[in-house]
């Protein structure tokens, strides 16, 4: 596979990091590594905006928390596989709530919904779960819930929107060299693509 950066650097500069925030500076928590990206010869006003989604080969978040919102065969699935789940009666409760539906996008990383349960949600949580960036993936009685899980915590998203900086998380200090470098070089390909 070709990439735009060459595979020694990529290889040194991964060890770097991984050398400084596990030996010289330890943290009592499991730091994320962010890929930081300046745009050259990209003005924001002028250009067309992009944004566009790849899935990792490895999974860039340790604490990665999805929950799913669906009927009852999708909330028993989620709940045999210890996932959080809520029916619909748990969402009507929410009532609206604005500090309600803004505690529960604050609670998960991502949502899945039924896709019977996702036409119906707008109407009963209100425009809370967009404003936050997190409106629920759909998935059919046909997905495999744990394959779904595991392909939206494998997967990143690239928006330039106002500025000329993207910021994506591509992995943690827990990951090989090998892991996070493969995760570098597909984000990095796809972005040049």
């Amino acid at each position: 596979m070709s990439s735009k950066i060459s595979r020694d650097t990529l290889f040194e500069t991964t060890q770097n990091v991984l050398n400084y925030s596990n030996q010289e500076k330890k943290r009592n928590f499991v730091e994320t590594v962010e890929l930081q990206i300046v745009l050259k010869n990209f003005d924001p006003s002028r250009d067309k905006r992009f944004s566009g989604t790849i899935r990792l080969r490895y999974i860039p978040k340790a604490k990665f928390t999805v929950c799913v919102l669906g009927d009852e065969s999708h909330c028993d699935e989620a709940r045999a596989n210890n996932i959080p789940a809520m029916t619909i009666d748990d969402l009507k409760k929410l009532n609206k709530d604005k500090k309600l539906v803004r505690k529960l996008s604050h609670q998960y990383d991502a949502f899945l919904a039924s896709d019977v349960v996702i036409r119906q949600i707008p109407r009963i949580l209100g425009p809370g779960l967009n404003k936050a960036g997190k409106f629920p993936t759909a998935i059919t009685h046909s997905d495999s819930l744990v394959q779904k899980i595991e392909e939206i915590k494998s997967t990143i998203k690239f928006q330039a929107k106002k500025t000329i900086c993207l910021a994506v998380a591509i992995g943690n200090v827990n990951m090989s060299v090998d892991e996070l470098a493969a995760n570098i070089n597909l984000s990095v390909n796809f972005l040049v693509s």
